[in-house]
């Protein structure tokens, strides 16, 4: 299928997607779930990964800017940057794409192949807007908090691995921290970690729900999901970018 064929059936998708609910109550139910499935369960590999980046990110720019005429709370103020701008929306979501976007895209496979959602239909449900449309809704809403535990964490790791390392002090880290902060910032990130959420769930979800075949189609959609959603994460990125910070 060439790009045109894929928009086009993606749409239509979403419009499935997002059509009325028919129970809410089974929706809400089903969204907890989600949140739970994709976000609280992904708590621990986010805190790991920003707290090593947030070490490495400070003690890569320590070893940088060895300069006497350069102030050592540089550093705390460029490893702050770097997380809330890019590493705890961007590089997080990148690489919860690998995680959530192959569960989403392998659960739904599943199942298309063993004919659970023909079933759906055959009964009548609206089985795009059942499957998809509270995993959705689950990680735009947790999102947020992941991003921001990542932020956390991240600076945090830094503290510590630059007093324990010797290349920067609490007070200077701290005092870099809070050096000419911009509250937008943090609302830059949020804002383009729930666009990279809808892109995760959302692709992951269409090559799911379109596999045909059997369980090596399944390993290819998941595949393809994760490819897909990283290349517009990164293309969003750069738009938003422009759009917000230009």
């Amino acid at each position: 299928m060439n790009f045109f064929s894929h928009m086009g059936r993606y749409s239509c998708l979403l419009k499935k997607v997002f059509s009325k609910p028919e129970k809410f109550t089974i929706y809400y139910r089903r969204t907890i779930r989600e949140i739970d499935s994709l976000g609280i369960n992904s708590i621990a590999i986010v805190a790991i990964i920003s707290l090593f980046m947030g070490a490495v990110i400070t003690i890569q720019t320590a070893y940088n800017t060895e300069n006497p005429f350069l102030a050592d709370y540089l550093i705390g103020l460029t490893a702050r940057d770097t997380l809330l701008l890019e590493f705890s929306s961007t590089i997080v979501c990148l690489i919860l794409a690998g995680k959530v976007g192959s569960n989403i895209a392998s659960e739904i496979g599943t199942m298309r192949v063993t004919e659970q959602i023909d079933a759906l239909d055959a009964m009548g449900v609206n089985s795009a807007s059942f499957l998809i449309l509270p995993k959705v809704v689950g990680f735009v809403i947790i999102i947020p908090f992941l991003v921001i535990i990542s932020m956390f964490i991240g600076i945090v790791g830094g503290m510590f691995a630059g007093e324990l390392t010797g290349t920067i002090s609490v007070h200077d880290y701290i005092y870099g921290i809070q050096y000419a902060f911009i509250p937008f910032y943090i609302t830059y990130s949020l804002i383009k970690s729930l666009v990279f959420a809808f892109i995760i769930t959302s692709v992951s979800s269409y090559y799911g729900y379109y596999v045909s075949g059997g369980a090596l189609e399944v390993g290819k959609a998941s595949t393809h999901a994760v490819v897909n959603s990283s290349v517009l994460i990164l293309l969003f990125d750069l738009l938003l970018t422009q759009f917000l910070l230009g």
